[in-house]
């Protein structure tokens, strides 16, 4: 089963992918994407491994900012599998590609790969993902690429999902079963 979580900020997504997570599997891979690059983000990080310290599940945590397709592969078939986040690796990729003239098809390949490896995971696979483009027009044309990519990343990957959850407010809804296909 593929799920993917999204909502903005603070939304509760985290928690909630990490709960519906420890109810499908008696322990799992936690693959963080995020990097430390100041203070404030190394406090979030301690916090988020505290939370999954507190909660008494087996996590094995594994952090992977840049190939995340890879790992997925060579994890198939093992265990059950939390992504945080998907709009991270995103940023991590985009801005290790920032001066390539050909960024955007690089990025667009590395999405590709991405999906490849989702659609061919085989057991429970939680994705947690950013809603980004709820909000005003980036002001500047990185912004805008970056916007642009994770809304057709997420919109690929909710394909791929059988269920996908909009999260707001800690409050979660399961979109997928309420789709209104014309």
């Amino acid at each position: 089963m593929r799920s993917l979580v999204t909502g903005g900020a603070r939304s509760g997504k985290s928690s909630f992918a990490e709960r519906l997570t420890m109810s499908l599997a008696d322990q799992a891979l936690y693959i963080a994407t995020a990097q430390a690059f100041d203070q404030e983000m190394k406090e979030r990080i301690a916090l988020h491994r505290q939370q999954r310290s507190d909660a008494e599940y087996p996590w094995e945590t594994v952090e992977e900012p840049y190939d995340l397709p890879g790992i997925l592969d060579r994890l198939s078939g093992n265990k059950a599998v939390l992504v945080d986040c998907l709009t991270l690796w995103l940023s991590n990729v985009l801005l290790s590609v920032e001066d390539d003239e050909n960024r955007q098809e690089i990025i667009e390949q590395e999405i590709s790969r991405l999906e490849q490896s989702v659609m061919s995971f085989k057991g429970p696979l939680i994705m947690v993902t950013n809603e980004v483009g709820n909000g005003i027009v980036p002001e500047y044309a990185l912004g805008r690429l970056y916007r642009d990519l994770a809304g057709r990343m997420n919109q690929r990957l909710a394909r791929q999902s059988d269920q996908v959850f909009l999260v707001t407010a800690g409050i979660a809804i399961e979109l997928k079963t309420r789709e209104y296909l014309i």
